[in-house]
């Protein structure tokens, strides 16, 4: 079983960026499929981003779209989203996730597997 261990999170003005990481543990990290979800107080887990296992497709929602970028490095077992022009909104704990199931790239939860603890990102207006 993979485990997974995000970092990264931190608070940050309206505007600026951050990069979330999240490590793999496990020769397998090449198999996964990789997402992101968040979760706001209050609020359902949301899809953000996912990944396929090659790095070669990826899929974002649409408020994030032109803004946070998914990539992975598989020799490192990591994936990463990089964040930019943040907006209050996107505050929320970050989770990353992992998919077994060899699809092509999903965005339903109840897909994945295996899921990090989760980091909080937090943007001031």
């Amino acid at each position: 079983q993979v485990q997974l261990v995000e970092s990264g999170g931190g608070l940050v003005q309206a505007g600026g960026s951050l990069r979330l990481s999240c490590a793999a543990s496990g020769r397998t990290f090449s198999r996964y499929g990789m997402g992101w979800f968040r979760q706001a107080p209050g609020k359902e887990r949301e899809f953000v981003a996912t990944i396929n296992r090659y790095g070669l497709s990826t899929y974002y929602t649409d408020s994030v779209k032109g803004r946070f970028t998914i990539s992975r490095d598989n020799a490192k077992n990591t994936v990463y989203l990089q964040m930019n022009s943040l907006k209050p909104e996107d505050t929320a704990v970050y989770y990353c996730a992992c998919d077994s199931g060899l699809r092509l790239l999903t965005t339903r939860p109840e897909d994945y597997d295996c899921w990090g603890q989760g980091t909080q990102v937090t943007v001031s207006s």
